[in-house]
């Protein structure tokens, strides 16, 4: 069978500061303004929900994707979700949306909430159809860039759980 047909066996991880460097190629590799080393450090630091999903077996697993959330009151407030480019478009973004989905119930959260740039159609496709609802928009949420020297939009999601 050829190998780039063979299906991935993955898991779920915590994300542990030794990850970080892979994190961070997936990071600046997917987004125009990604989040720094410190950004992902704090929530680690803060006990934010933070879950790689991989493939493979240590040493040589490969980072899939990852999230990171955070926890309110009644609520899950999703902060971050990547999937690696060279893994996109193959449904590993739903995954990762379950799984932060299922664990927000353990925690008796009643919403899962997003936010996402208003120019970042694909992902809002994905978030639509798990079931997420545009609810609101924040203007100028995202940094100014030459192209939107105002800061983009962003349109906020929620999930009822």
């Amino acid at each position: 069978m050829n190998a780039l047909l063979q299906p991935l066996e993955a898991r779920f991880e915590a994300m542990t500061p030794a990850w970080l460097p892979a994190v961070l190629r997936v990071e600046q590799s997917a987004y125009p303004h990604p989040w720094s080393e410190l950004n992902f450090a704090d929530s680690l630091q803060a006990g934010y929900q933070a879950q790689l999903l991989t493939a493979g077996l240590p040493p040589q697993a490969e980072l899939l994707g990852y999230f990171v959330a955070m926890k309110g009151v009644d609520e899950v407030h999703l902060l971050n979700i990547a999937v690696a480019p060279a893994h996109q478009r193959q449904g590993w973004a739903r995954v990762m949306l379950d799984a932060l989905a299922l664990w927000a119930r353990g925690q008796d959260a009643q919403w899962l909430w997003l936010e996402v740039r208003v120019s970042n159609l694909r992902a809002k496709a994905v978030y639509q159809s798990h079931g997420f609802q545009q609810v609101g928009t924040r203007r100028h949420y995202y940094p100014a860039t030459a192209s939107m020297p105002g800061g983009e939009d962003a349109i906020v999601m929620s999930l009822a759980l």
